[in-house]
C-alpha cells in the first residue's frame, strides 16, 4: 500500500517525517501542498480520513489565520474554503496510508509511518 505524504519543506516536523520515509526505503508520493493546493474536494477526503473537523486540522498560530479568521464561526464548508484558499493553515505533516491518515508532528505519529 503506497505511502502519501502531505510535505511543507519550510517546517522540520515534516521535513522529519519526510526523513523517516525515506529511510524506511518504502515507496511514497510526495506532495508539496503550498507548490501544488488542495481541492475542496481533496480536503473532504483527507478529513474523512483523518477523522477530523476543518478546523482542527487548521493552524491557528498563522498569521493569515489571526488576520483573516481569528473570532469567526464559519461552516465546515467555510473552513474547507479558506483551506483551499490559504494551503499555508493546512496542520503537517499529513500522511496517508489506504483510507486511513493521520497528521506526524509527534512521536507516535512517526512510529506510525
Amino acid at each position: 500500500m503506497k505511502t502519501v505524504i502531505y510535505h511543507n519543506n519550510r517546517c522540520g516536523k515534516s521535513r522529519c517525517a519526510l526523513q523517516v520515509l525515506e529511510e524506511s526505503g518504502k515507496p511514497f508520493e510526495l506532495i508539496e501542498y503550498l507548490k501544488t493546493p488542495l481541492t475542496a474536494t481533496e480536503i473532504r477526503d483527507l478529513l474523512k480520513k483523518l477523522g477530523k473537523k476543518p478546523l482542527e486540522i487548521i493552524r491557528t498560530k498563522e498569521a493569515v489565520f489571526r488576520e483573516n479568521y481569528q473570532g469567526k464561526n464559519l461552516t465546515d464548508e467555510g473552513w474547507i474554503t479558506a483551506l483551499v484558499e490559504h494551503p499555508i493553515l493546512i496542520e503537517r505533516p499529513i500522511i496517508v496510508r489506504g483510507d486511513k491518515a493521520w497528521i506526524a508532528r509527534d512521536e507516535a505519529g512517526l512510529e506510525k509511518i
